[in-house]
């Protein structure tokens, strides 16, 4: 689980408001929201032979995501896939690619989290790194973390933002506990999601999954649930406790960054026969496939 350093990605391009600039030169001002306050919102991408799976879906997200935030300006889709294509194509990049995307309200006149503060735009940043799925697809193992998602009241999981101390508090829980992630309550006691994807579970053929009160919109999540619904699998969006959890045939969780993967054990307990679920198997054959046909070409 732990990421190792990739030798394709030693002189990276990195694309900072149009100017790419190699990584060990590249840098953001300390007056940049994103540093004076995780004034930021972002998306991940994963690139298969040159196309982008769910392209404009991710980037809707950050628009509305930045539209929450009351950013004055946020750069057009078509500005913003060109800048992806830059960055691509200056890397020499085509397939296995994960690209970080990370609209920041911009630069500061003075330090201090007022947006007033504001006057010079936003910045984007373009990092595409060589990347495979992250996730050990032969099983993951979790512990529940300490630390709840908040719910919307307190801060609208439907904000992508960049401020991630809640996810590297319970990573840090999980990582001392030998786990590979952290599974998240909602402030109810149910579950939401772990500290970086989204959580599917199985009972009797049924797949379910957590509402979309404490945790985000997923992209790959709602891929998934179109899966179930186009192939005639039964499903469900409710609370989840934790028994519902332990008691599953199957869990797998899902993101960007790792699609599909298996769970195989939760707080002790074993989940299913320790060999990949019939039905995760089924959807993650249904996800490549949906990826093949779907993803939209971004190099010519």
């Amino acid at each position: 689980m732990l990421q190792q350093f990739d030798e394709r990605n030693r002189d990276l391009k990195i694309n900072i408001n149009g100017e790419l600039i190699h990584r060990d030169q590249a840098g953001i001002s300390p007056f940049d929201s994103s540093v004076q306050g995780g004034d930021a919102v972002w998306e991940g991408l994963r690139v298969y032979d040159g196309r982008i799976f769910r392209l404009r879906e991710h980037l809707d997200r950050l628009r509305s995501s930045a539209l929450a935030m009351a950013f004055a300006e946020i750069p057009s889709h078509d500005h913003i896939i060109n800048e992806i294509r830059r960055t691509l194509e200056a890397n020499g990049m085509q397939d296995g690619v994960h690209i970080r995307l990370t609209l920041t309200r911009g630069l500061k006149i003075t330090s201090g989290m007022d947006p007033r503060l504001n006057t010079a735009g936003p910045t984007l940043i373009v990092l595409a790194e060589y990347k495979a799925p992250v996730y050990d697809k032969t099983g993951l193992k979790l512990i529940t973390s300490s630390v709840r998602r908040f719910a919307p009241d307190m801060l609208d999981p439907k904000i992508h933002s960049c401020n991630l101390i809640q996810s590297i508090l319970a990573k840090i829980e999980a990582t001392h506990a030998g786990a590979d992630d952290a599974l998240m309550l909602d402030a109810r006691g149910f579950i939401a999601e772990t500290n970086a994807t989204h959580l599917f579970f199985v009972s009797e053929g049924i797949v379910m999954t957590s509402r979309l009160v404490a945790c985000p919109e997923g992209i790959t999540r709602s891929v998934v649930l179109d899966l179930c619904r186009k192939n005639g699998i039964p499903f469900q969006e409710r609370d989840l406790s934790l028994t519902e959890a332990y008691r599953a045939d199957e869990v797998f969780c899902t993101g960007t960054m790792g699609e599909l993967a298996m769970v195989c054990e939760i707080d002790g307990r074993n989940i299913g026969d320790g060999d990949v679920g019939p039905m995760t198997k089924r959807l993650s054959e249904l996800f490549v496939q949906c990826v093949q046909e779907e993803a939209e070409p971004v190099l010519v």
